[in-house]
Formats: C-alpha cells, sequence, structure tokens
C-alpha cells in the first residue's frame, strides 16, 4: 500500500507555495488540504489536532508530521534526494541557505498574514499604511537579495544553474511582491531569476493561481 503524503496548506502561503515547489521538483504526489488562514481554519480544533503550530505549512508523511516550510523541505531533499535543492559542496550548501534565510527569515515574517492583521487591528493603521510597510520591507529586503547575488557563482539561478531552496522561497516572495504592487525594478538579477524559475513547471504549476482552493 502506498502512502501519499498530506499537505496542509492555502494557496497564497508564500511558505506553503515553497514546499508545493519542492514537491513537484522531487515529483512526489501529495495530498492537497486547504486550510483557509482569512477565514481562521488554522485555529479550528481538528487543525490543532495535526499541528500544534497552528500555522501553514504541514507535511505528514505516514505518522510524522513536519512544520516550517525550510524544515520540510529539507526533509524531502534528504528523503527523496534526486534531483538536489542543497550544491554538493559545503560553501555553496551555506551561500545557499543564506539566501533562502534572507529571504524566509528577513522579509517573509514582517508581511505575512498575522503581521499585516495585527498592523490593522490592533495598531489601526490604515490599509494604505499598511502597504507602505509592506512594500517597504519587501523592496529593501529584496535589495539585500540583489547584492548577494552579484556573487560569481549565481548562474542561470541563484546559484548555479539548477533550482534551489534559495530560487524556492525566491519565487513566492516576488509573486507576493507583484500581488502588492511593490517596486522592483531596482533588482534585475532578481527579477532575471525569477523568470527563469517561471518557466520551469513546477514552480508555474503550483503557483497560487493554479491551486485548487484558489480564490
Amino acid at each position: 500500500m502506498i502512502i501519499v503524503m498530506k499537505l496542509y496548506n492555502y494557496f497564497r502561503s508564500s511558505a506553503s507555495y515553497r514546499v508545493r515547489i519542492a514537491l513537484a521538483l522531487k515529483g512526489l504526489d501529495y495530498d492537497y488540504q486547504s486550510v483557509h488562514l482569512p477565514k481562521n481554519e488554522q485555529f479550528n480544533e481538528s487543525y490543532a489536532a495535526v499541528s500544534a503550530t497552528r500555522l501553514v505549512p504541514t507535511l505528514v508523511d505516514g505518522d510524522r508530521v513536519f512544520t516550517q516550510s525550510l524544515a520540510i523541505i529539507e526533509y524531502l531533499d534528504e528523503t527523496s534526494p534526486a534531483p538536489p535543492l542543497l550544491p554538493a559542496d559545503a560553501p555553496g550548501r551555506a551561500r545557499v541557505r543564506a539566501l533562502a534565510l534572507d529571504i524566509a527569515c528577513e522579509i517573509h515574517p514582517l508581511n505575512n498574514l498575522r503581521v499585516l492583521r495585527y498592523l490593522v487591528k490592533d495598531l489601526k493603521l490604515s490599509e494604505d499604511d499598511k502597504n507602505r510597510w509592506y512594500r517597504h520591507w519587501v523592496e529593501t529586503g529584496l535589495e539585500t537579495v540583489e547584492r548577494q547575488l552579484s556573487d560569481s557563482r549565481t548562474g542561470s539561478f541563484c546559484h548555479g544553474d539548477m533550482p534551489t531552496i534559495a530560487d524556492i522561497c525566491l519565487v513566492p516572495q516576488i509573486a507576493n511582491a507583484q500581488r502588492f504592487e511593490c517596486r522592483l525594478d531596482h533588482v534585475p538579477t532578481v527579477m532575471r531569476v525569477f523568470d527563469a524559475c517561471m518557466k520551469l513547471p513546477a514552480f508555474d504549476l503550483t503557483q497560487p493561481s493554479k491551486c485548487p482552493d484558489a480564490e
């Protein structure tokens, strides 16, 4: 009996998009489970029974439960090593992880749904001020990524000519930046890499607009 993994995720969640890309690059089948964040389905007891964090994504593989997108992606890379999502050399792996963390830790936490809701509902910021907050942190954060990509090890993708975890983090962040109409002309290398990624089915077919729960 083949046990198919379950991915609890939301179509607009950039962390969820990361895992969908990784699963697609690996050619792994999974059962798509939607958790509607704006409707607060992550707080339902049924989901709490699956994931103690009450966040998305959550990957269930048999009786094992995994949270946090980068941890999930590295688990997939270790258990299904082809194609690899990290370089073979230690310096390369460190660079790719740094690029991924520049996005996942430095940009994304400041503009995720929980933070934006808090700005509006608790701090009473206007929609315009909320969007200014979003654009500031995304645009300045991507400047850091752009500088990192000036490295000679950047190729068609963030590191060389095969997509890695860095690209898996970059694409969802750009997709969200486009949705919020962020300025992106100041990061030409970032956008060149993004365009190269979106030519691959693993990035294109898992984008939010093509998800089963897309609205």
